[in-house]
């Protein structure tokens, strides 16, 4: 079992910043890769970035490259998701997820991650 808890979140105004953590209990999240997804109200979730066991990061380019970055601390059990430049249409709750499949690849769909977090509100004013 993994348990996810997000941290981070609240309300900021437009062009601010703020930086999410996903701290995990349970198994050693080593090879796992592990991703940060938002969801809109009446909207499904919405892959924003993750990254893999090996390193190798991905985002979703069309609405977050550029803007946010994040990392992974193993020994803290603990990822990151660093946001600038914030927009309004960045107002979502944002959720920290695990894939424990091992896959060399990272995955993007919402059925790939089995252990999720309660998901914390980001809401950025205009």
């Amino acid at each position: 079992q993994v348990q996810l808890v997000e941290s981070g979140g609240g309300l900021v105004q437009a062009g601010g910043s703020l930086r999410l953590s996903c701290a995990a209990s349970g198994r050693d999240l080593t090879f796992y890769t592990m991703a940060w997804f938002r969801q809109f109200p009446g909207k499904e979730r919405e892959f924003v970035a993750a990254i893999s066991w090996t390193g190798s990061i991905s985002y979703n380019t069309d609405s977050v490259k550029g803007r946010f970055t994040m990392s992974r601390d193993n020994a803290k059990k603990t990822v990151y998701l660093q946001m600038s430049s914030l927009k309004p249409e960045d107002t979502a709750v944002y959720y920290c997820a695990a894939d424990t499949s091992r896959s060399l690849y990272i995955r993007r769909g919402r059925y790939d991650y089995a252990y999720w977090g309660q998901g914390t509100q980001v809401t950025v004013s205009s």
